[in-house]
């Protein structure tokens, strides 16, 4: 029997979204009846069904089984550590510390800019603040360890101060166990979790929160004519098999993000059938994260619309995506992003 894949899809927003649940015609969405599916799609290797709700008890027994366990899953409350995974966008704000990022490097690589730059990001409704010292643009090249932590521990030092959620941009488990001293939150390691073999072993002995990335290649070559037979399922699949795996690791907390990696390893086709497809993620059972900000496919599809921070691309595939309910949005520009999500809830709840 061919492998089933539960995406849903139809969704209803605000009062029509409590309309619909109030009349068994939705179901709500991650627990939150702000925005609720009324159709399912099955999809394998080789074909793809929307289906209606009232329709999923006619399917045959294994199929019908799947997708109710599906459902279960997509339709249940989550819970992570320090975060509202009800009232989204959750916005994740860029802090670079290097002197080489695709898009602001070097505007904030001293300690002062850092810091005053991320008192800004707060103040206009950054949730997270996502701090790096590495650059992982297309191309780019190790950074050693030592280099990296130099370029962040100063404005970490002076961020702790704040009480905020933090997150941690690397690949490497000796920058996670510094930063882990100054009371971070969570771990963002574009690598999956595969670059450095002690990272596994610290998230399971710290137990700090962490995202999945997924990340075909390395930065240095990720963008050299990468291929898939179907780039949604092999990322689901490489999501679900990266979560067993650390289950058998003896990593029980769900304290777990995913984030299906928006141009690293993918072309512009793939990048468009990801962010048309991601609420297949859903029935994994764990928020979704995407990083749209400024990217090179906003480019791609402009053409002559290019601009620098590229702020409208950002903010359409960010909301396009919030519609299918992705709760966690990296973005540079967080002060116009929460500006155009908050009239956009405005009109549509």
């Amino acid at each position: 029997m061919p492998k089933y894949y539960t995406r849903v899809c139809n969704f209803s927003y605000g009062k029509s979204s409590l309309e619909k649940i109030k009349n068994k015609k939705s179901l709500p969405l991650n627990g939150n009846k702000n925005i609720s599916f009324e159709s399912v799609e099955l999809i394998t290797n080789k074909n793809r069904k929307i289906i209606s709700l009232d329709k999923i008890n006619k399917l045959q027994n294994n199929i019908k089984k799947k997708v109710k366990k599906d459902l279960n899953i997509i339709t249940t409350k989550k819970k992570f550590r320090n975060l509202n995974l009800n009232d989204i966008p959750i916005l994740m704000g860029v802090l670079n510390l290097t002197p080489d990022s695709f898009s602001d490097g070097g505007l904030y690589n001293n300690v002062s800019k850092g810091y005053h730059h991320a008192k800004y990001l707060f103040s206009k409704g950054c949730n997270i603040l996502d701090i790096g010292g590495e650059s992982t643009r297309p191309g780019s090249k190790d950074v050693k360890k030592d280099k990296e932590w130099k370029r962040i521990e100063g404005v970490l030092k002076k961020i702790k101060k704040l009480n905020r959620f933090i997150s941690i941009d690397t690949r490497k488990s000796d920058i996670m166990k510094k930063s882990f001293s100054y009371k971070i939150n969570l771990i963002n390691d574009v690598s999956g979790l595969s670059y450095d073999p002690e990272t596994i072993k610290f998230l399971k002995e710290s137990k700090c929160s962490f995202v999945i990335h997924h990340m075909k290649g390395t930065p240095e070559n990720m963008q050299k004519k990468p291929k898939y037979k179907n780039v949604i399922l092999e990322i689901y699949d490489f999501f679900e098999k990266k979560i067993n795996e650390l289950r058998e690791q003896g990593i029980n907390h769900n304290n777990i993000i995913l984030d299906p990696g928006i141009g690293f390893g993918k072309n512009l086709k793939h990048n468009i059938t990801i962010l048309n497809n991601i609420s297949i993620f859903h029935s994994l059972g764990f928020p979704i994260m995407l990083g749209v900000s400024r990217k090179r496919f906003i480019k791609d599809i402009a053409g002559t619309n290019d601009s620098r921070e590229r702020l409208g691309g950002t903010i359409a595939s960010g909301l396009i995506t919030m519609m299918q309910g992705v709760q966690i949005l990296r973005v540079h520009d967080v002060n116009e992003v929460r500006q155009a999500t908050k009239i956009f809830k405005s009109l549509i709840y």
